[in-house]
């Protein structure tokens, strides 16, 4: 996958959570990527697992591979349908070991457009003070 560009105008970027993929902002952002001619920067943050806490030391590298594999599966699962539905539609991936607010303010410096679930009302709360582009907050 190549890497994405700086910041592009045109490019949207949308916040994926998932385990329970807010498909009316997922329709909206490939729709907003399709008729602007631009690419799509699909974001999903987590964080370490509960179990992460209790360790004495750092988390082993392995552990922590093992939860960023299964993340990037739960964001691969979420963008197969809308990338079928829009083949023409360039995505970029992008999965985060951050809270999803920073992650997302990130994400806003190099889009034009960064689409959001209404189901994530906190972090549209947090991030919305900070973020550098337009964005469109999507009810399911």
């Amino acid at each position: 996958m190549p890497d994405a560009p700086d910041r592009l105008p045109g490019r949207v970027a949308v916040g994926v959570d998932g385990r329970n993929p807010a498909q009316a902002a997922l329709r909206f952002a490939f729709e907003s990527a399709r008729l602007r001619g631009a690419g799509l920067h699909a974001v999903h943050a987590w964080t370490l697992p509960a179990e992460a806490a209790g360790t004495p030391f750092a988390v082993p590298e392995e552990d922590r591979a093992r939860w960023e594999d299964q993340e990037v599966q739960l964001l691969s699962d979420a963008l197969r349908p809308w990338r079928a539905r829009h083949p023409g539609v360039e995505v970029w991936p992008d999965v985060l070991c951050f809270p999803p607010s920073h992650a997302l303010t990130h994400a806003s410096t190099t889009a034009g457009l960064l689409v959001l679930g209404h189901r994530t009302g906190h972090t549209a709360s947090a991030v919305l003070g900070r973020v550098h582009c337009a964005v469109a907050v999507v009810a399911d």
